[in-house]
């Protein structure tokens, strides 16, 4: 695999310049230079599971009720058009939960309603969309032509200090529980959050972490600490996944990204890094960009003082912005992050979590929003990957870390719970 920074292009085959034969270019008919993706991109994305393990959509409808993504929406990244158009067939709905909510003791009701929000995505769409709770329910609503939501908790808040809370959340459908978010919890320590408490995970994290594992929700090591990461890829019976991080390797001193050791450790652990699309995750540039803009804001709320009026403070962000561009990250970052991991530990232990509504105005061109996963096919085959390892960076090695936590949970007593009757006899 080549490791090279450049703009993402049409991929023109030499045949297509040196002769314009009929024959010639019916052997080339593969080629759409128009789009600058080749027929065999569109081919892979069309019979691929593409299963994407973070997206925002929850908490974006709860904040703005009207947004209806069952239908083509203003803004965001991801709605029913562009998932179709992306060929996308497993988007994890992510049940997030401000660290602040947590704090405040309203994290299990924020948790429900966000659950009844994707529910409800389903109810107006049941021909489009449907609830996945077992890995076997992707494979079989592909087969449908349904878009699979399977839900996966950010913030393990609204579990508490019960453990048989993992039982009601298990029964609504989570299928992995992200331990912490943007603070310390009663879980785990956050890699944002200075004050680390635990230092890893708590008491009640070490015990809750065997517990999910005996239930078959896959735990997520994205966001928290290194200590904690590092404890629970020691007491982890089963494969845990990072949702979606990237790697540290190119943001030094970024500690919500993965070092080279860590993502070592988790192919040990037979788990997989789902790579994080936004930016910040995968450009040092964009992350510098946000420290600046940091800076920059804290300086105008200190000449401010008490008198900050909201607007003025909207209107100087929006100043900044226009005299200081975002530096956008590209494709190739995204591939360059990919190839990183493939380098250290190998093909089957990298994945997609693009973190889609979640991210905001951060995108990396080419990979703007849901529709865009054919570009990063075609990148893939632009640096040599096959058609087998594209599928598994796409979803397989996902399903292989999901089988593997339902396979253990089985063996514990807790039989895999799948949407439909059907799944549950393929399964």
């Amino acid at each position: 695999m080549k490791n090279s920074r450049k703009p993402f292009a049409p991929f023109i085959p030499i045949c297509l310049v040196a002769l314009a034969t009929s024959a010639l270019l019916m052997s080339c008919s593969s080629i759409d230079v128009g789009s600058g993706l080749s027929q065999r991109a569109m081919k892979i994305a069309e019979e691929s599971l593409i299963v994407d393990t973070h997206i925002d959509v929850p908490y974006r409808v709860y904040r703005n009720p009207e947004v209806d993504v069952t239908q083509a929406t203003e803004g965001g990244d991801f709605d029913l058009p562009r998932a179709r158009k992306g060929h996308l067939n497993g988007a994890f709905m992510s049940i997030y939960i401000p660290a602040g909510v947590d704090q405040e003791g309203r994290a299990g009701d924020l948790a429900n309603e966000l659950i009844d929000l994707v529910e409800g995505i389903v109810a107006r769409a049941p021909s489009d969309f449907a609830i996945a709770t077992c890995s076997q329910d992707l494979i079989h609503q592909k087969r449908q032509g349904l878009v699979s939501l399977p839900m996966g908790m950010e913030n393990g808040g609204p579990i508490g200090d019960d453990l048989a809370s993992v039982k009601h959340f298990r029964e609504r459908g989570i299928r992995y529980v992200t331990l912490t978010h943007g603070r310390s919890n009663k879980i785990s320590d956050s890699s944002y959050d200075t004050n680390q408490r635990w230092k890893g995970l708590s008491p009640y994290g070490k015990e809750l972490v065997p517990e999910l594992n005996s239930q078959g929700i896959m735990i997520d090591i994205s966001h928290l600490s290194d200590k904690a990461a590092w404890q629970v890829l020691e007491l982890s019976t089963t494969p845990v996944i990072a949702s979606h991080s990237s790697l540290r390797h190119f943001i030094p001193g970024f500690h919500r990204n993965m070092t080279d050791e860590m993502v070592k450790a988790l192919a040990d652990n037979g788990g997989v890094i789902q790579i994080n699309f936004g930016s910040g995750f995968i450009l040092e540039e964009s992350r510098i960009w946000s420290s600046q803009r940091s800076a920059a804001e804290a300086w105008f709320r200190r000449e401010q003082g008490n008198n900050m009026d909201p607007e003025a403070l909207q209107a100087f962000r929006k100043q900044w912005r226009t005299e200081n561009p975002y530096p956008f990250a590209d494709t190739d970052d995204v591939l360059d992050h990919i190839d990183r991991v493939v380098e250290l530990a190998g093909i089957d232990y990298v994945g997609i979590g693009s973190d889609y509504d979640g991210v905001g105005d951060t995108l990396p061109d080419g990979l703007k929003d849901a529709s865009t996963f054919p570009n990063l096919i075609q990148g893939l085959l632009d640096r040599g990957y096959s058609k087998t390892d594209i599928r598994k960076i796409l979803g397989d090695n996902l399903m292989r870390v999901w089988r593997a936590n339902e396979a253990f949970a089985e063996s514990s007593g807790y039989p895999t719970l799948c949407t439909s009757d059907l799944s549950r006899a393929e399964a």
